[in-house]
C-alpha cells in the first residue's frame, strides 16, 4: 500500500494541512508511528501524541484546534475515527487481493467457478461446488461436495465446510473453522451403550455473517443448522445442531449453544454463556459472560445474568449482598452472642 496525502484526502473527503505529496505506506498507531506511516486521532486524551508523533500523515477532526507545532501532514474530516475505518477496509481489500488457482491443490471437474476467484495451495474442493464471484478460499481449507458459496465469501486458512452447506454473500470464515461437522446425537442401549444417531442434515449460513477462529457449527440431524443474516460469531464458538441464531446476534468467544435452541434477533451474548437446548431466547436479549441459560427467555429487550439465568438488575442486587456476606456473618455472630448472654442472666430477662 502506497498513497500520497493527496490521494487519502480525496478518498475521504477531507482537507490537507501540510504537504500533500508525502507518501505513506503503512498504519500505526499514533503513539508508536515511524516516517512513512499513517495515523489517526479520534479520542483527545491521545492529543499530546499528535505533536510528538513521526507519522507522515495523521487524519484528525475538521474541528480539532492545535496547541502546539505539528510536523506530520495533517487530513481533517468529519469523524476521524469513521474515516480511518473506511481505510483499514480499504487496507484489508488491496491485502487480501488474491486471485488465480494455487497450485497444487484439487479442483474437481465439476466445480462451478465464479469470477475473480482464488484457491490457495493444498486446498480441496470437492464435486459440484459451486463458487460464486470474487471467493477467495486459502490454503489448506477443504470445501465439501454440493456446497454452495455466495459472491465474496473469504474462507481463510484451514477451514473445513462439510457436504451440501450452503454459504450466502459477504461472508467471511476465519482460520480453522469447522462447519457441518455432526451434531452431537447419541442413544443410550440397553448394556449402557451409545449408538450413534447419523446425522443427514447440514448447515445454512446467510448473507453477511462473520465466523470467528475455531469456531464449530454443527449440521442438523435433520433439516438445517441456520445462522441468519448480519450474524457475528467470536473465535471458539460451539453451535450444535439444529440451532438457529437470529439475525444480527452478536455472541462473544467460548459460549456453547445446546441443540434445537432458537435464539432471536439482535441478541447479545458474552464470553462462556451456556445455554441448554430445546429452548427460546426471545429478540434483543443480552446476557452477561459466563451467564448459565437453564430456561426459555419469552420477554424481548430485557438483559440477563447470573450462572442461573435471573433478572439482570436482580443479579447485581445479589452480588451486592454476596460481597456484605463477612459482615453480616459478624454481625450474626454478635446478635448469636448478645441473645446468649441474656438467656444466662435471668435479671435481664425480666
Amino acid at each position: 500500500m502506497r498513497f500520497t496525502a493527496q490521494e487519502i484526502s480525496l478518498l475521504l473527503n477531507g482537507t490537507i494541512e501540510g504537504d500533500p505529496t508525502v507518501v505513506v505506506s503503512s498504519l500505526a498507531k499514533i503513539e508508536e508511528a515511524s516516517a512513512g506511516s499513517l495515523s489517526f486521532l479520534a479520542n483527545r486524551r491521545y492529543e499530546p501524541f499528535l505533536y510528538q508523533t513521526k507519522a507522515s500523515v495523521v487524519i484528525v477532526n475538521k474541528d480539532l484546534e492545535l496547541t502546539d507545532t505539528v510536523t506530520a501532514t495533517l487530513v481533517r474530516v468529519a469523524d476521524a475515527y469513521s474515516a480511518f475505518s473506511v481505510l483499514l477496509e480499504k487496507y484489508n481489500t488491496l491485502k487480501y487481493n488474491k486471485k488465480g488457482i494455487e497450485q497444487p491443490c484439487f479442483i474437481h471437474p465439476t466445480v462451478v467457478p465464479g469470477e475473480d476467484a482464488y484457491v490457495g495451495a493444498f486446498a480441496y474442493l470437492g464435486t459440484n461446488v459451486k463458487l460464486g464471484h470474487n471467493c477467495k478460499i486459502y490454503p489448506n481449507s477443504y470445501v465439501g461436495d454440493n456446497v454452495t458459496l455466495g459472491n465474496n465469501v473469504t474462507l481463510f486458512a484451514g477451514v473445513k465446510i462439510y457436504a451440501d452447506c450452503v454459504i450466502g454473500n459477504n461472508v467471511t470464515i476465519h482460520s480453522g473453522a469447522v462447519i457441518g461437522s455432526d451434531g452431537f446425537g447419541f442413544a443410550p442401549t440397553a448394556d449402557g451403550t451409545y449408538k450413534k444417531v447419523n446425522q443427514i442434515g447440514n448447515v445454512v449460513i446467510e448473507d453477511d455473517v462473520e465466523i470467528g477462529a475455531n469456531t464449530t457449527i454443527d449440521c442438523a440431524t435433520m433439516g438445517s443448522t441456520i445462522i441468519r443474516k448480519g450474524v457475528k460469531l467470536d473465535n471458539l464458538i460451539q453451535i450444535a445442531h439444529n440451532v438457529e441464531v437470529g439475525s444480527n446476534t452478536v455472541i462473544a468467544a467460548q459460549t456453547g449453544v445446546s441443540g434445537s435452541t432458537k435464539i432471536g434477533e439482535n441478541v447479545i451474548m458474552g464470553g462462556q454463556v451456556g445455554v441448554v437446548g430445546h429452548i427460546t431466547i426471545a429478540k434483543g436479549s443480552q446476557i452477561q459472560a459466563q451467564t448459565g441459560i437453564n430456561r426459555s427467555i419469552l420477554e424481548e429487550n430485557k438483559k440477563w445474568a447470573g450462572i442461573l439465568l435471573q433478572p439482570y438488575k436482580d443479579f447485581l442486587r445479589a452480588q451486592v449482598v454476596v460481597q456484605q456476606l463477612p459482615e453480616y456473618k459478624k454481625r450474626i455472630e454478635e446478635l448469636e452472642k448478645t441473645i446468649a448472654e441474656l438467656r444466662n442472666d435471668p435479671e435481664t430477662i425480666r
